[in-house]
């Protein structure tokens, strides 16, 4: 049974049955959870929204910095060797191919433990920018949205409120599902009661309509956490390194390829590195061809990397040659084409070679969903991203605008949803609590905790309880 109160709103009855005190147990964690993710969720829709059109528009690392096309193009030794000498005493650790013929090429360029970008015309010669590592817009906004700029302590933050977001969905969804309403009155918004009516019924159908597409969203990013992503997703998703065969392996992963930003491909982020120094491998370029940057870039090319591809040097006496493109770089729209390779820095044959079908299905569910969440599809998928951002920021207002007219007049109590009478603990918000806990162990530590607060301490004490009720 439902009634519809002074405000045109449709709910249980608090005097019905058990099926009401489900519904008031989901409000209420509803109304706690959002406590604690309102202003995470908040923070992320903006950073990520100005990330994506930042990359979009002007580029990650000045890969969009435009130059005159000419007729020849400059070896790639040559055009490096203007990075370098760009930075007196430093040296060369990453080449990134141009995204478009009329764009600059971008070299990485290290000098006493500080990288710099340096942007080169290919067809000059001649330095087009250069910068500090990281330094720009886009990494200052990255930075807060990938650890709100506090390290671990803000990762795990942030993987809470991604975690309780579960929550909010799960309870939110239960809490709208036609019960007296109506399919039309769940999916399209009301404006006949005006007032608090009028912005639950928004509330609640942008809420059933962003849901799936929110919970995309929290999934691809909690994989790049460092709890539920790093120890017991990506762990067991790992690309198996023993399909290299008899290739030497190094104690370094290919994480150790990642300068501050996530820039390997998710499924191989915890697979060990190769080592060069071996025979094995498959031999490519012409018997006797030296191993240089000319040569490598022309066994990129010849090996099906065209236009815009990456390639890291070896950083050391065992390291190897790494070619790679994949769309969380912004090398392709394409997240199927996604690609990496190794090459032996002596021998100059190939060592691995890695493609999006050698994935795991999880592997291949996070390039597709890595390369969606942010926006590097084309146009579509920044538009796209840009109106689950808006829609986001509007249930957060949404939700604060309806608790501010829910509450008592001059009161400065929370005034949260009440907590049915004699319901066993095993039944509501306990079930919700268990499931999350077990999917997702940090908010699942938060919601046990807060309910062992709710029920042996705030509610205990009259202060706590007024303050909280």
């Amino acid at each position: 049974m439902s009634t519809m109160n002074a405000d045109g709103i449709i709910r249980p009855d608090e005097t019905d049955n058990q099926t009401n005190k489900l519904y008031f147990a989901a409000w209420r964690w509803h109304f706690y959870a959002g406590l604690y993710v309102i202003p995470f969720f908040m923070i992320l829709a903006i950073t990520g929204m100005c990330m994506t059109w930042i990359a979009f528009i002007d580029g990650r690392d000045g890969e969009r910095i435009p130059v005159a096309i000419q007729e020849t193009i400059l070896p790639v030794s040559e055009q490096a060797k203007t990075a370098v000498s760009a930075i007196p005493g430093g040296s060369l650790v990453k080449y990134m191919a141009p995204l478009e013929k009329d764009l600059a090429a971008i070299f990485q360029v290290s000098h006493d433990g500080n990288a710099f970008m340096v942007a080169v015309d290919p067809y000059q010669g001649t330095v087009a920018g250069q910068h500090p590592r990281r330094s720009g817009w886009y990494d200052f906004v990255d930075n807060i949205h990938s650890d709100l700029m506090l390290g671990v302590t803000g990762d795990r933050m942030l993987e809470i409120a991604a975690s309780l977001g579960m929550v909010l969905i799960a309870t939110g969804l239960y809490m709208w599902w036609p019960r007296g309403r109506g399919l039309r009155a769940t999916l399209l918004p009301s404006f006949a009661k005006g007032g608090r009516a009028t912005w639950k019924s928004l509330h609640g159908v942008v809420g059933i309509w962003l849901s799936f597409f929110l919970v995309f969203f929290l999934v691809s990013g909690l994989a790049w956490t460092g709890i539920w992503g790093g120890k017991f997703v990506q762990a067991w998703s790992t690309f198996p390194a023993e399909k290299w065969d008899n290739v030497p392996l190094s104690d370094e992963t290919h994480a150790s390829m990642n300068h501050g930003r996530k820039e390997v491909a998710w499924a191989l982020e915890q697979t060990p590195m190769p080592n060069s120094g071996s025979i094995v491998g498959e031999a490519i370029l012409p018997e006797g061809s030296p191993v240089n940057l000319d040569t490598m870039d022309a066994l990129a090319r010849k090996i099906g990397f065209e236009e815009r591809y990456q390639m890291n040097l070896p950083k050391n006496e065992a390291g190897v040659y790494t070619f790679s493109r994949d769309s969380m770089s912004t090398d392709s729209s394409d997240p199927m084409s996604d690609r990496t390779v190794h090459v032996d820095q002596y021998t100059g044959k190939v060592l691995a070679d890695v493609r999006y079908e050698d994935y795991s299905w999880a592997g291949k569910a996070m390039a597709v969903g890595i390369a969606l969440h942010m926006g590097t599809l084309g146009l579509w998928s920044v538009l796209a991203n840009t109106l689950v951002c808006l829609s986001v920021l509007f249930l957060c207002v949404s939700s604060v605008v309806l608790w501010w007219k829910r509450r008592p007049a001059g009161s400065v109590r929370l005034a949260a949803p009440k907590l049915p009478k004699d319901m066993p603990l095993w039944q509501g918000a306990a079930l919700v609590g268990l499931g999350v806990s077990l999917a997702f162990p940090l908010a699942g530590l938060t919601i046990l905790t807060g309910m062992v607060l709710d029920q042996l301490i705030i509610s205990k004490v009259p202060l706590l309880k007024r303050a909280f009720s």
